[in-house]
C-alpha cells in the first residue's frame, strides 16, 4: 500500500508561481513513476506532468510546457511540481498519482491551486 500527501496548493494572481509537493509513504519501493493530474470544475482530470522514478524521464502536458517542471527526490520519497507564469486556466484540483510495478495506482487527495485577481 502507498499513501500520497500533497501540499503547497492557495492562491495566487496571475504570473505568480507555486511549488507542489507529493509525499509518499508505504510500500514506496514499488513505484516507478509518478505524475500530476489536475481537474477544473465541469473538466475531465488531465495529466499535467510525469516523471519515471529511475530515470528521471518527464513529460508534460502541451499546456504547461515551459512554464512547469516537475521533479522528484527518492531519497525522500517526493515529487515536486513547480509552477511558473501561472494562468486563470491553471486553476483545478491538484492530484498527485503514482504507479507501481505490481499495477496498482495511488492517489493523493488533492490540493486546490486557484488563480485570480
Amino acid at each position: 500500500q502507498v499513501q500520497l500527501v500533497e501540499s503547497g496548493g492557495g492562491l495566487v494572481q496571475p504570473g505568480g508561481s507555486l511549488r507542489l509537493s507529493c509525499s509518499a509513504a508505504g510500500f514506496t519501493s514499488s513505484i516507478y513513476a509518478m505524475s500530476w493530474y489536475r481537474q477544473a470544475p465541469e473538466k475531465q482530470r488531465e495529466l499535467v506532468a510525469d516523471i519515471n522514478r529511475s530515470s528521471g524521464l518527464t513529460n508534460y502536458a502541451d499546456s504547461v510546457k515551459g512554464r512547469f517542471t516537475i521533479s522528484r527526490d527518492n531519497a525522500k520519497n517526493t515529487v515536486y511540481l513547480q509552477m511558473n507564469s501561472l494562468k486563470p486556466e491553471d486553476t483545478a484540483v491538484y492530484y498527485c498519482n503514482a504507479r507501481s510495478s505490481h499495477g496498482a495506482t495511488f492517489w493523493g487527495q488533492g490540493t486546490q491551486v486557484t488563480v485570480s485577481s
